[in-house]
């Protein structure tokens, strides 16, 4: 799955969100160890968001973009 993510250079390296995953950034020294980190904590989120349906009865709605 892919998800689009803002990064902004910054005075201390690199800044990165998910915009698509209110609260989940990252930030990193390089463009691309904030991209990693920012893959690592999109991973992260989500394995959260998944605990959190474990008692949930869950369905899949189709959304027309």
């Amino acid at each position: 799955m892919n998800y689009k993510v803002a990064l902004r250079h910054t005075e201390e390296g690199y800044s990165v969100s998910c915009p698509a995953l209110p609260g989940c950034w990252s930030q990193g020294e390089t463009e691309q160890e904030a991209l990693e980190n920012i893959r690592i904590a999109i991973a992260e989120y989500l394995e959260v968001v998944d605990m959190n349906l474990l008692d949930a009865e869950v369905r899949e709605v189709e959304v027309a973009a």
